[in-house]
């Protein structure tokens, strides 16, 4: 039996989305710059995932920028709105427990003399209202804190940021990083006070390497790639007009009979934690519940390093993930981790579940009837 339960690392590309991905490749695989008929039907795919992905979000066509995924999105967010918005101030808050993409291009732009401050979060990987409403200064342009957090399934509340923010700074931008939450909820950003959002194709179902951010209408973002000036100038590259068509298609896809596959997806989670947690020793960091996000579950398993419980679990057809697949093969801690108050040892023995609207309860009970064969077994003869 094999069970894929590494859902946010990448899903599996859905047979709607690959279909019409391989006739963008095959048939209609013109240049969506060109003037001639294949050029045109080219252009098609693009016109027809916009008002497919608009239509999941309530926003206007025109304010999606399709880019080669959730990094590129992320970038372009912070640094773009950084370096367009500098004039009026060089400060940025972030959410303490963001993905590397975020803090990374933080980092970046601290080199550039952008002061960065980062919020902390309690051990559930919550941010704290008055802690960001304290941090948003008159020079505050931008504030970036993600819906989800991609390793223990944290759902910040986007939704009360924003109301925080505008309160305090009228002028200061929102972004949302939205890469584990899109498909899982419903947003709304003009509804929300979302400025700018990252989505990424393959953690829906989408081929890799093809994502979008979404920046409100009037909302000043520097380019990061310059050239042909393609979508407008914000993104200059020949179209990945394949990839696009495929995600355009998996965003309409995810929000089909939206409500029965989150129930499914909860159904399928709350199962799991029932049962793992039954075993000695295995207790599951931040929450769990429904007030957390319905795909993920991170769980530390006492005594047994991660990376042996990835590879036992391998052996029977089980794939896991140690943290993000960002950074779990570096052995630098999860910053996540490090932000929750675990400590080093509960750190190093933590692996992330995480399910898709494909997964079986049968899938669910066969994975912890084999942690609880394997967990016992590995303590026995792993060093203290």
């Amino acid at each position: 039996m094999e069970v894929y339960l590494d859902n946010s690392a990448t899903t599996r590309c859905s047979e709607r989305a690959k279909n019409i991905m391989e006739r963008a490749l095959t048939a209609d695989y013109g240049n969506s710059s060109s003037l001639h008929r294949m050029g045109k039907a080219a252009e098609d795919y693009i016109r027809d995932a916009r008002k497919k992905i608009a239509k999941t979000l309530k926003v206007e066509e025109k304010e999606l920028v399709f880019t080669s995924g959730g990094t590129e999105s992320n970038n372009m967010a912070l640094i773009g709105a950084a370096l367009a918005n500098q004039r009026r101030g060089r400060h940025i808050v972030a959410g303490g427990i963001e993905h590397a993409s975020v803090w990374a291009a933080a980092d970046y732009l601290a080199e550039l003399g952008f002061e960065i401050t980062y919020l902390a979060v309690d051990a559930d990987g919550m941010i704290s209202l008055e802690e960001l409403r304290e941090a948003v200064r008159e020079d505050t342009i931008l504030v970036s804190v993600m819906m989800v957090n991609n390793e223990i399934g944290a759902r910040e509340p986007v939704e009360d940021a924003a109301r925080v923010i505008r309160e305090k700074n009228p002028d200061t931008l929102f972004h949302v990083d939205a890469i584990q939450a899109y498909g899982k909820y419903r947003i709304y950003p003009k509804k929300a006070g979302i400025d700018l959002l990252s989505v990424s194709g393959h953690k829906i179902h989408g081929p890799k390497g093809v994502g979008f951010l979404y920046i409100r209408d009037k909302v000043r973002v520097k380019p990061l790639l310059y050239g042909g000036g393609h979508q407008k100038g914000m993104r200059s590259g020949t179209e990945n007009v394949p990839g696009i068509a495929a995600l355009g298609e998996a965003c309409a896809e995810a929000y089909e009979d939206f409500e029965e596959k989150i129930e499914r997806l909860y159904t399928v989670k709350e199962r799991f934690v029932a049962g793992v947690t039954r075993i000695e020793g295995v207790t599951v960091n931040g929450k769990s519940g429904r007030d957390s996000a319905p795909q993920i579950v991170s769980i530390c398993i006492e005594g047994v390093p991660a990376e042996v419980m990835l590879h036992s679990l391998e052996a029977y057809g089980i794939y896991v993930s140690a943290g993000s697949a960002c950074s779990s093969n570096k052995p630098a801690p999860s910053r996540t981790l490090q932000a929750i108050g675990l400590p080093k040892n509960q750190a190093e023995s933590t692996i992330r579940v995480s399910f898709s609207v494909g997964t079986t309860e049968e899938e669910a009970d066969y994975a912890v009837e084999k942690l609880a064969e394997i967990i016992p077994f590995r303590r026995k003869f792993t060093r203290k």
